[in-house]
């Protein structure tokens, strides 16, 4: 059960992730800058898993320390 649960949540990670990809308006935003570089140097696929990483480690982030997102917030 928990198989099924975790890969359904990958799913909606990388479907999320590549929506973000192809939308984020990559001028101005912090993560924009991350993502131009990483896609001068990888396929699409391996930029969208990157992508779905990132929001996975960012929302474990928010959620398990209680704080409110940053996007310029530096980690310790």
């Amino acid at each position: 059960m928990l198989a099924g649960v975790l890969n359904a949540l990958r799913k909606i990670l990388i479907h999320g992730a590549r929506a973000a990809v192809l939308r984020i308006k990559r001028d101005g935003v912090p993560i924009g800058a991350w993502l131009d570089r990483l896609d001068a140097r990888a396929h699409k696929n391996v930029v969208v898993v990157a992508m779905a990483n990132k929001l996975a480690r960012i929302a474990w982030a928010v959620l398990s320390s209680g704080n409110e997102y940053s996007p310029t917030a530096v980690p310790a």
